[in-house]
């Protein structure tokens, strides 16, 4: 998963869910498969209250069962699933049940902790409330009341999709989750990182794993899994830019050692007390820096070039990145004293990362 790009000038258009997606194909199917007529555009109701038209790209059926398909619109949200075809199949069932079946292109949920259980299609709840409300509508108003619907979730794509997200790291194999609380995507919105970081622990806890590593992506994790080679998969957590959001997640845990790795740039945010260092929100604070090494003892002459640095990375060309300078020693526990605040009965310990990968722990 990546971090959040640039939001760029002006005003930005919203896009509709994975979840909200699923339930046009299915609304759409299903009274297809009914009035054995093809449906090429229906009307969901979002869980927020608000009425929107989709449009089907694909309509086929028979006199078992129908299919539909539509293309997900993710609005100007860098959304890796924006363009996707999301589609779905529906047969009628004795049951009275609606049942959801994972499809081409949707993960199975193979590890506990998530929302969703054990050998289960990655369907969200609230997908599945969307789908199941129109269904039963549809099936009310067409007299088939007693009858249920089998309904078979769908991503063409969804595989190779998948590999640009974390899901196999949250046990979800085989392709993406349909998702989605509001039936709305907001751009740029950080909601849908925030959440993969709170299932990423729920899962590491269900699956008994009290110690965890949690880095800004994949760049920082590369040079942490070799020192935490013996923790699986899950126990590594990316918090992207939100360390407030982690930490509290992690506070409200059992989880009891954390091992926080960060690079340069954004640990000077965070010795400053910004718990989102996104660039869009906070940008190093030079004053802030220089103020930050007079305390730990250099010269004025030191003090003037860091005032005079472009970016936060350039700090290792006046501080020599090894564990005995003081300038490192003094930011990493202006970071510990932070993020100590809100883990007090964790054990925490600091990992700063060097571009090269070279580190130094900090040792309270």
């Amino acid at each position: 998963m990546s971090e959040l790009q640039d939001i760029p000038d002006g005003p930005l258009r919203i896009g509709y869910t994975t979840g909200a997606c699923a339930t046009a194909c299915a609304k759409a199917a299903l009274l297809a498969l009914i009035s054995q007529k093809e449906i090429y555009s229906v009307e969901v109701m979002l869980p927020i209250g608000e009425k929107v038209l989709f449009k089907i790209l694909s309509c086929e059926l028979n006199e078992n069962e129908a299919w539909a398909t539509t293309e997900k619109d993710a609005g100007d949200d860098p959304d890796v699933t924006h363009g996707a075809i999301i589609g779905a199949q529906v047969r009628l069932n004795e049951s009275g049940k609606i049942i959801f079946y994972k499809g081409v292109g949707v993960g199975l949920v193979t590890l506990p902790g998530l929302e969703i259980a054990v050998g289960e299609p990655a369907i969200n709840p609230v997908p599945r409330q969307m789908m199941e409300s129109a269904c039963k509508k549809i099936l009310a108003d067409a007299g088939l009341d007693r009858k249920g619907v089998e309904i078979t979730v769908f991503v063409p794509e969804g595989e190779r999709i998948a590999k640009r997200t974390l899901n196999e790291r949250l046990g979800i194999m085989g392709g993406i989750s349909i998702l989605g609380t509001t039936g709305i995507v907001t751009p740029f919105s950080a909601s849908s990182y925030i959440a993969s970081i709170r299932q990423g622990i729920d899962v590491a806890l269900a699956n008994g794993s009290k110690e965890i590593v949690i880095n800004s992506g994949a760049k920082s994790e590369k040079y942490l899994q070799g020192l935490f080679d013996s923790l699986p998969d899950f126990a590594f957590i990316h918090y992207g830019n939100w360390i407030g959001e982690t930490l509290q997640k992690i506070a409200e845990s059992e989880i009891r050692t954390v091992n926080l790795g960060i690079m340069l740039g954004k640990c000077v945010k965070l010795a400053e007390g910004n718990l989102d260092t996104h660039s869009n929100k906070n940008s190093w604070n030079k004053e802030f820096v220089s103020d930050l090494a007079k305390a730990a003892g250099y010269s004025t002459e030191i003090l003037q070039s860091v005032l005079e640095l472009n970016m936060a990375g350039r700090l290792t060309e006046l501080f020599p990145f090894q564990e005995s300078e003081a300038f490192y020693i003094e930011l990493l526990n202006r970071c510990y004293v932070v993020c100590s605040k809100i883990l007090p009965k964790c054990e925490l310990n600091i990992y700063l990362i060097n571009r090269d990968g070279a580190y130094i722990k900090y040792k309270p």
